[in-house]
């Protein structure tokens, strides 16, 4: 569910362009309370609906408009989404690459006779007619069927463009061979480029139906196999999940299908198996390798508590796991809906494309119409008046505008997941353009986020062990890393009436004892005095770039806890690579300034770009002073305390290792906790934008160029259709090129 209704995916079957896409979406998005996005490439529509609408009535809406739709299966715990992985597998196109052979066949000795006079036997023309005809109408019948339907519902798309040139080619060969002279034994006729302006009924354009259903059945062929190359990213996340697991049962093993477990289920994993879904070690010491899954090339030691994730490969030791979350819950199943709705996603400048694809095609059929008229006008013949016409009709076909964005998005993001770069959708990437600072968290971002406890200075008369002992009680309370370092292996009294004070400390009751650990602010706030020796050993401690956390009770400080974060040995490479992108960095922390200034000059940011001592609210706060500056800010973060400060970013960056709060407020999700991958992500989101871009641009700079010149009578309907095809093929070819991104390590 959502704020506005709930959400569903649907399945469409019988687009054959970005016409169709737009088509159907107009459709949906009549329907009261419905917002719908349907994606050409992957062939599905996302939808929000409020009631009284219903799935079924979206469905039956689809099928109203000439096409099919279906509520697609959920995914198991072990993927599902389904195995094949080549075309063999895909009976649709196995269908339309037997169509192709066959039609390929028969065409290439039609092409050659109508082009290559020293062929042209004796009634060579009615050989062709035989050939040429199977192919017109059982190898077109793809294009025919498609424009018929839409003709039954009052629309037009690239179908009708195909099948009316196709028809017209076929038909007026068929009244030349019969009733011109084109029948005539004997006859002959040579190969042009351009129009023939010879006698009408004279001239056959056998070649040109068949070679244009060839070139396009080619082209569409090409075009849908490229299209599941594009998907196959994800297919293949998907398929890394376990398929069988041993699940302990009354205290034996037994071996069930990985989809069948349930929250709680205790399984083993033994040595070179998977882990079958996310959970944690109850039993075992192994390492794990998460490399398929994160990109991280070296495995994790895990034993008794850790928390371990599914799909990721056992290398060593058994281990006994105790599952926490299964099916759509797990991590696997997360990421893979992301790129899934990544890739179900319309960039702004793709939004402008649909619009003009949808009333694309009646613009080339009155243009089509207006050169026949010209032409015939001009005195230059039914030949080249016709010609001229069914060049038009078919080398405006807008495939290539259609798939300019969804198949770099689906290659883009499929690529990204491989990588761990989990890219939410193209308003992303249009940020990771116009990017100019990137503001990065400190604890967990820059610095390894696992505080170590160095020392405890007690107040005059009071025991180290005991100031230790009532703030690790307090500190219990908390996951913030400061506290875990204090917590330490300790065992701590029990406290009760915990209470967090948002970014200055926190405090409970110990053995009937109101115990305050913090900042010194918070205790002076709350009436403690704060004798010299604690203020000087916290200022002792912040000089070398530590952290000084005070704990006090009864009235005044009694000691010092000195705590320190170690900065992530990759953090100063990441900042270099983040300046090369052009992209300022600004390190902000809730931690004091001294400390924030010692890891700003162990990686490279300069000091005046350190933010210290902020609350949540004043990481937002400063986010929104960047912009109104005329900055467009990235925001790295980790931690619940950045969720704000992500979602207020225009591109909101969060590392995998940290919260769910904080991967939900960001645009990218980079899935291993290295600064470094934030740099090959914006690399990634930049390539790929520019992928789109290059694409849109040969698609329209196509069309535009491609028109006047077939209706100038300089094309004929068979390079017209060649060209067409063409140019659908190489905007997923270019698209696909992105399989070939790198990290820079």
């Amino acid at each position: 569910m959502t704020a506005a209704g709930t959400e569903v995916d649907l399945d469409i079957t019988g687009m054959t362009c970005a016409s169709c896409a737009n088509r159907i979406e107009r459709k949906l998005n009549k329907l009261d309370g419905v917002s719908a996005s349907v994606n050409y490439a992957t062939e599905r529509a996302s939808v929000t609906y409020a009631a009284p609408v219903t799935p079924e009535e979206l469905v039956a809406t689809v099928e109203a408009a000439g096409y099919g739709a279906q509520v697609p299966q959920p995914r198991g715990a072990a993927g599902g989404a389904g195995q094949e992985t080549d075309g063999d597998a895909d009976p649709e196109l196995t269908a339309l690459r037997q169509r192709l052979v066959v039609s390929a066949l028969l065409s290439v000795p039609v092409i050659a006779m109508g082009m290559v006079p020293a062929l042209q036997f004796q009634s060579w023309q009615w050989l062709s007619l035989t050939l040429a005809a199977p192919v017109a109408v059982w190898g077109a019948w793809p294009f025919h069927r498609a424009a018929l339907r839409n003709a039954r519902h009052g629309a037009t798309t690239m179908d009708t463009l195909v099948s009316v040139g196709v028809t017209a080619a076929f038909a007026w060969s068929v009244v030349a061979l019969f009733f011109g002279t084109a029948g005539e034994p004997g006859m002959t006729h040579g190969f042009t480029l351009v129009a023939d302006r010879s006698a009408g009924l004279g001239n056959i354009y056998l070649e040109a139906a068949a070679g244009v259903t060839t070139f396009l059945l080619a082209g569409r062929f090409f075009e849908k196999r490229a299209k599941r190359e594009a998907g196959a990213a994800l297919r293949a996340l998907m398929d890394l999940g376990a398929v069988e697991v041993s699940v302990l049962r009354a205290g034996r093993e037994e071996r069930v299908p990985a989809d069948q477990l349930v929250v709680g289920d205790r399984f083993v994993v033994r040595p070179g198996e998977k882990v079958a879904t996310d959970g944690h070690v109850v039993a075992g010491h192994s390492a794990v390798d998460a490399s398929l899954l994160t990109g991280e090339s070296v495995p994790v030691e895990v034993g008794p508590g850790d928390e371990v994730t599914g799909a990721t490969l056992n290398t060593s030791g058994r281990l006994e796991v105790e599952a926490t979350r299964v099916g759509g819950d797990t991590a696997l199943a997360q990421m893979a809906r992301l790129v899934e709705e990544a890739q179900t996603g319309k960039a702004a400048v793709q939004r402008l494309a649909d619009r003009i694809s949808g009333v694309f095609v009646p613009i080339v059929i009155a243009l089509a119409v207006g050169t026949l008229g010209f032409w015939l006008g001009t005195g230059a013949g039914a030949s080249v008046a016709f010609t001229a016409a069914v060049a038009v009709l078919i080398i405006a076909c807008p495939c290539a505008l259609g798939l300019a964005t969804p198949t770099a998005l689906m290659v883009g993001t499929g690529r990204g997941a491989q990588l761990g770069i989990l890219i939410r959708g193209p308003e992303a990437l249009e940020q990771t353009r116009r990017a100019s600072v990137v503001v990065l968290d400190k604890t967990g971002t820059v610095t390894t986020g696992q505080m170590r406890l160095l020392d405890v200075v007690p107040a005059a008369g009071e025991d180290a062990e005991r100031v230790r002992a009532l703030a690790a009680a307090v500190e219990s309370g908390s996951e913030h890393p400061v506290a875990r370092a204090v917590v330490g292996d300790l065992e701590v009294p029990a406290a009760d009436g915990f209470r967090n004070h948002e970014g200055l400390g926190v405090e409970a009751e110990v053995d009937g004892v109101r115990v305050l650990v913090g900042r010194p602010s918070l205790l002076e706030e709350q009436g403690l005095a704060v004798p010299a020796e604690v203020a000087d050993a916290v200022e002792h401690a912040e000089a070398s770039g530590r952290t000084a956390v005070v704990a006090g009770w009864e009235g005044e400080a009694r000691g010092v806890l000195v705590v320190a974060d170690e900065v992530k040995p990759t953090s100063a490479d990441a900042v270099a690579r983040l300046r090369e992108l052009g992209l300022r960095p600004v390190l902000l922390t809730g931690d004091h300034e001294r400390a924030a200034r010692a890891v700003a000059a162990e990686v490279g940011i300069d000091p005046a770009d350190v933010v210290a001592g902020v609350l949540p609210r004043g990481k937002v706060e400063h986010v929104r002073r960047l912009q109104e500056q005329g900055e467009v800010v990235a925001m790295v973060g980790d931690g619940v305390n950045d969720a704000a400060a992500l979602a207020q970013a225009d591109l909101g960056i969060a590392l995998g290792t940290g919260t769910d709060v904080a991967m939900a407020a960001a645009d990218l999700t980079l899935v291993r906790g290295d600064l470094r991958v934030a740099a090959d992500a914006v690399r990634l989101s930049r390539r790929t934008l520019g992928t789109i871009r290059g694409n849109l641009v040969w698609a329209f700079g196509y069309n535009v160029a491609a028109l006047p010149v077939a209706a100038a009578g300089l094309l004929s309907p068979m390079l017209a259709g060649a060209a067409m095809a063409l140019s659908s093929v190489a905007v997923v070819a270019n698209s696909l090129r992105l399989r070939t991104f790198r990290p820079t390590d």
